[in-house]
């Protein structure tokens, strides 16, 4: 399989797993931080078309819990489309585009179920 893009935040402890499993299949992959590379806003309508915006946003990470009430209620396509690009860190990582397939979060099972 070529062409593996990995998105996400290189501190992350999940990003370093499934990096770490990738490599250890030997399964070349470019690394793109999100919030370096500024390619949220580019590529969220792509991620939210192809996964939905309930699997891409993060409400159970500290980013979320930093939210105010207000921001944090009423979520819909829209507003989970704006929270994500004001705060990349809201997306749920990693988000792994195959070219065929999206993956979104770490789940050794199902990365060898798409990439073996």
């Amino acid at each position: 399989m070529t062409g593996l893009r990995i998105y996400g935040i290189k501190n992350c402890d999940t990003m370093k797993k499934a990096m770490r499993w990738l490599e250890e299949r030997g399964l070349a992959y470019e690394f793109i931080d999100y919030k370096k590379a500024g390619v949220v806003t580019s590529h969220l309508p792509d991620w939210m078309a192809r996964a939905g915006w309930e699997t891409l946003l993060n409400t159970r990470g500290l980013m979320w819990k930093k939210l105010s009430e207000e921001e944090r209620n009423h979520v819909d396509a829209a507003k989970a489309a704006v929270l994500m690009q004001q705060y990349p860190a809201l997306i749920k990582r990693p988000v792994l585009d195959t070219g065929d397939s999206l993956l979104i979060g770490f789940s050794p099972e199902r990365y060898a179920e798409v990439l073996q």
